[in-house]
């Protein structure tokens, strides 16, 4: 880098004097919490406003729409039958326990959330569940890996404790600031530890089968650090997997479509281009996001139903209709200005393809589509991406997540693997 002169630098501009401000005041800098200065409890997620959740989550830079309240609320709404909520929280160790007399009970029997959560630390979102359940193929119940992946076995009738929501999420962390993760991840293998001793009041797990982890998110070394250093003592053993990866495109800052489709392949833009006339010269090509997604929900689902028939979130049997509840409330709970969109794609006034993403100021996170496969002459699924990225790029986001999967396309669009990892760790059961 080079250095301007120092007679090219603009000379400071003089402020008058009764215009100078005191130095606004800074927030206090909170040093990370300590182990053994707090505690974990269970707590339930209904019992934990979404406000305190969503400061949590935020907290940690590694969170995606895929820690937010709303997507936990949906996902539990939908998929309860499927699994048993474990949520964790961190509170001080000096803290009240919590009591249902204290946060008040609904007429169901249902904790009352307190006002405003201000106690807690930090959240684990877990689940437990057999590794396999009865109903599992009526309801599409498969922890989806990378085909590659030679992922340690885990047997079906084992008690397994996983992040909330990990079949349908893509990413999965802690809630919680990075400095306190060290400190979360102790309590919590401390609590796991508690689990398992004789007197426990419920029956101990058999894993812990932690997916979706960002290889580069500091929540996977906390955690198998905590872990590491009481597998020898509790007679556990850890192992740290790739389970597979996310494809991510870089966009240019500033840049346009040309500007971006430059970077790509020669042939692969020509490809790009090619198609894009095509469908243009069929009829005016829009992307429009839907202003009533719950209105065109059934539009969609059409649409990926066409695409992906029995293999589709949608088929006509229980698993899909909990996939219609789950897809639904995600609309409901993410409200009209939240992080999930729902976007069609029309060629002279008809749709071809819809895609549904979530976003946020940065990054596109291409979460599911639908086609019309009566339209493959005019190359839907490429246009689609075509123009979410067209207007990813003015809109100035700097990232388009492709998700979990290594397929092709998504590497001819210029996507470099982001890898998620599995920290699983299996008890030693003595008979």
């Amino acid at each position: 880098m080079t250095s301007p002169a120092l007679d090219a630098e603009p000379a400071c501009q003089e402020v008058p004097k009764d215009e100078y401000r005191a130095p606004r005041p800074q927030p206090p800098v909170v040093p990370p919490l300590a182990a053994g200065s707090v505690r974990i409890e269970s707590r339930d997620l209904a019992s934990i406003p979404r406000a305190a959740w969503d400061r949590l989550a935020a907290a940690n830079p590694w969170a995606t729409p895929f820690s937010a309240w709303a997507f936990q609320r949906a996902w539990w709404d939908a998929y309860g039958d499927n699994a048993h909520e474990q949520t964790l929280v961190l509170v001080a160790a000096d803290a009240p326990r919590a009591r249902a007399g204290a946060m008040g009970l609904e007429r169901d029997g249902s904790l009352r959330p307190g006002p405003d959560g201000d106690d807690i630390l930090a959240i684990v979102p877990l689940m437990h569940r057999h590794a396999v359940e009865p109903g599992d193929a009526e309801r599409h119940t498969t922890l989806r890996h990378d085909h590659g992946a030679d992922l340690t076995p885990v047997p079906a009738s084992s008690k397994a404790i996983y992040f909330g929501a990990s079949y349908h999420a893509d990413y999965a962390t802690i809630l919680a600031r990075p400095v306190d993760l060290p400190a979360v991840a102790e309590a919590l293998v401390e609590h796991l530890c508690e689990a398992c001793r004789p007197g426990a009041p419920e029956q101990p797990w058999d894993v812990v089968d932690l997916r979706r982890i960002r290889c580069a998110d500091p929540t996977g070394d906390a955690l198998a650090e905590a872990f590491r250093r009481r597998e020898i003592a509790e007679g556990w053993t850890l192992d740290l997997e790739r389970e597979d990866a996310c494809p991510v495109v870089s966009l240019p800052v500033g840049s346009t479509m040309d500007g971006f489709l430059a970077t790509l392949d020669g042939k692969v833009r020509h490809e790009i281009r090619r198609k894009v006339r095509r469908a243009e010269a069929a009829g005016a090509v829009e992307l429009a996001e839907s202003v009533d997604p719950l209105a065109d929900l059934e539009a969609f689902i059409e649409l990926h139903q066409r695409r992906w028939g029995d293999e589709g979130l949608f088929p006509p049997t229980i698993g899909g209709l909990q996939s219609r509840v789950f897809v639904r409330r995600l609309f409901e709970l993410f409200r009209p200005d939240g992080a999930v969109r729902l976007s069609f794609l029309a060629v002279g006034g008809r749709r071809i393809a819809a895609g549904l993403t979530f976003e946020t100021p940065d990054v596109v996170l291409y979460y599911n589509a639908g086609i019309d496969p009566d339209a493959r002459e005019l190359s839907p699924g490429v246009v689609l991406v075509e123009r979410l990225i067209r207007r990813a790029l003015e809109r100035g986001q700097r990232r388009f997540d492709f998700l979990r999967g290594d397929e092709g396309y998504k590497y001819e669009w210029g996507g470099t693997d982001e890898p998620i990892q599995r920290l699983l760790v299996r008890r030693r059961v003595v008979a």
